[in-house]
């Protein structure tokens, strides 16, 4: 399989290329030449699969030749060692729970795919690779536990100061050995205009041998289709009408679904579910894209302005609004409307939702209002604890911990304050 910039305007790599490079020459994204979907007897026969077996004919085509299928396997065994439990709610809705990894955020499964494919190709290069991450929230903890001691690759993850938990800043600040944090003066979107800047860097680039590891790394987005297929596996009544309401942020996630879909993955719709950081729901009643600075809110992993990966959404559609609007649908929704959906969720069912997953299931709440015969799932991304002061303030409950989160929460934090990109660039230089 080779990659495309989206762009257009660089050559076409291998796998082990994209992944490597994480963003093409041109800065444009890295797309598949080509997406073949799966033979109709896969999903037939889906439910006597194992979970590593039906993730291996997903991924195969996108990683083929570069990863011999022996490795892959191997890779897959060791990003797969947990459950994924699809939560039936009320009627007609289920909870996708993501949450069940080591840093107990769905981003456990594309960083550590990730990790594994960038140490199998680092084992006969003598140059340290360094990754560079920005993270809203979740993706720094998952990248910091998932590359954590893979020999040749260094670590540098820059985070918003004050903007994520503190059980957040635990999971990536707190780990020491080959993860640096960098703690920005700043929103978000200043961490990956930082990082879009380092890789523009035409003096770094001769120096320092950088990779990303958000989503916009094909190595991180493509394996998150793998949880779309497993939900699909657990689902009874497999004839009616599938819709997933996915969070979504950067929408890297939510394009992987599109990507399950072009497999053959029968959903009928996506619906795309924000917060008050609404420039794709504008952008699907406008027509018009405009971008604009990220603004907080309980929902932080969410906290994007300007989603790097809707440009890949909208290639799949062939940039046409209309083919999107066909099976995708995108809504927003206030800290209140957030609030008010997690209490009410738990008083009627006891499910304790975090305030992503409440935002996903107020999505395809509102997408049942006038498709109510669907079977609706929405993605539960993070534990609850992750949002502790939140939940327990919201739900008027006290939450167990973990003990995923138990093992940082006596740990000391360890961060180096960032105001500028020159800054960013200074320390890059001087670590390598």
């Amino acid at each position: 399989m080779n990659y495309y910039s989206l762009e257009r305007n660089s050559i076409e790599v291998s796998f082990k290329e994209a992944v490597i490079r994480g963003i093409a020459p041109d800065r444009g994204l890295y797309f598949p030449e080509h997406i073949r979907p799966l033979r109709s007897s896969f999903f037939r026969d889906i439910n006597t699969l194992s979970n590593e077996e039906i993730a291996f004919r997903a991924m195969r085509q996108f990683v083929s030749p570069e990863i011999p299928e022996k490795i892959l396997r191997k890779i897959l065994a060791k990003t797969l060692d947990f459950d994924f439990p699809l939560v039936h709610i009320e009627k007609g809705v289920a909870a996708l729970e993501l949450y069940h990894g080591p840093t107990m955020a769905f981003k456990d499964v594309g960083a550590r795919f990730m990790a594994h494919c960038l140490g199998y190709f680092s084992q006969d290069n003598n140059k340290e690779v360094t990754v560079l991450v920005a993270t809203s929230g979740d993706t720094g903890g998952a990248v910091a536990n998932g590359f954590l001691g893979v020999e040749g690759v260094k670590v540098v993850i820059l985070y918003p100061s004050g903007k994520v938990s503190d059980i957040q800043e635990r999971q990536l600040t707190t780990l020491g050995n080959n993860i640096i944090a960098l703690e920005v003066d700043g929103t978000f979107d200043d961490c990956q205009a930082m990082v879009k800047s380092a890789f523009l860097d035409d003096e770094l680039e001769g120096r320092v041998r950088l990779t990303s590891a958000n989503s916009i790394n094909v190595a991180r987005w493509l394996p998150q289709m793998i949880y779309y297929f497993l939900a699909y596996k657990m689902m009874q009544g497999k004839r009616q009408q599938l819709v997933f309401a996915v969070p979504s942020g950067n929408f890297g996630n939510i394009c992987a679904g599109m990507v399950a879909q072009r497999l053959g993955l029968p959903v009928s719709h996506f619906v795309a579910a924000t917060n008050i950081n609404d420039t794709v729901p504008q952008f699907m009643e406008s027509g018009k894209y405009e971008p604009k600075p990220s603004s907080p809110t309980i929902s932080n992993a969410m906290d994007v302005g300007d989603p790097s990966n809707f440009v890949r959404i909208l290639h799949l559609y062939n940039d046409q609004l209309p083919n999107l609007a066909s099976t995708f649908s995108s809504y927003s929704f206030t800290d209140q409307m957030t609030r008010e959906a997690m209490a009410d969720l738990y008083q009627r069912t006891g499910y304790i939702a975090d305030p992503h997953g409440a935002v996903g299931y107020l999505g395809l709440k509102k997408y049942r209002e006038s498709n109510p015969e669907c079977f609706g799932i929405f993605l539960e991304t993070a534990h609850p604890i992750k949002f502790r002061d939140v939940v327990e303030d919201t739900l008027n409950t006290e939450l167990e911990v973990p003990k995923q989160i138990k093992a940082v929460l006596d740990k000391d934090k360890t961060s180096i304050p960032v105001k500028t990109y020159e800054e960013l660039r200074s320390y890059l230089l001087s670590v390598n």
